[in-house]
């Protein structure tokens, strides 16, 4: 599976983590920084993992910040993009289940590494069920295919 990962500089070190163990599980890394703990601002890097998920670059991302709010806010600004800020196993479970999401969003100031490394293990391996949520996940892409067309108008 090839993953975008990316991070401002309150989730540089756990995505730095995270990048162990998506190895050792044998996930191919996109990396789109940052690259230390300099301030930086989130939205670049959540645009860039938002637009490798949606073109197909990568077949899901990961994105950290100090709350993981600003990443999912502006992930799931972009068409195509079901970003989910998750805080347990459960969330993190019932968001591929239930809503196909295809970026998980962490926050890093609020759990510790082995909830995340764990969270992140379910997220990977949880299938989408489909059915009535598939009904639901359906009237979301149609309503992003609707904004694009109208926008503007």
């Amino acid at each position: 599976m090839k993953i975008a990962i990316g991070s401002d500089h309150r989730g540089f070190e756990a995505k730095e983590r995270i990048k162990i163990l998506l190895r050792e599980l044998g996930a191919e890394i996109i990396d789109h920084g940052t690259n230390s703990r300099e301030a930086c601002d989130y939205p670049d890097t959540a645009i860039h993992v938002g637009r490798d998920v949606a073109s197909a670059a990568a077949e899901r991302g990961i994105l950290l910040c100090g709350t993981g709010l600003g990443m999912s806010i502006t992930a799931n600004k972009i068409a195509g993009v079901r970003a989910a800020l998750c805080h347990d196993e459960l969330t993190a479970q019932l968001s591929r289940r239930h809503n196909d999401a295809n970026v998980l969003c962490l926050p890093a100031d609020l759990v510790g590494d082995a909830l995340m490394q764990s969270m992140i293990r379910t997220w990977l391996e949880t299938k989408f069920e489909g059915g009535r949520h598939a009904r639901r996940v359906d009237k979301i892409i149609a309503f992003e295919t609707d904004a694009k067309r109208n926008c503007g108008k």
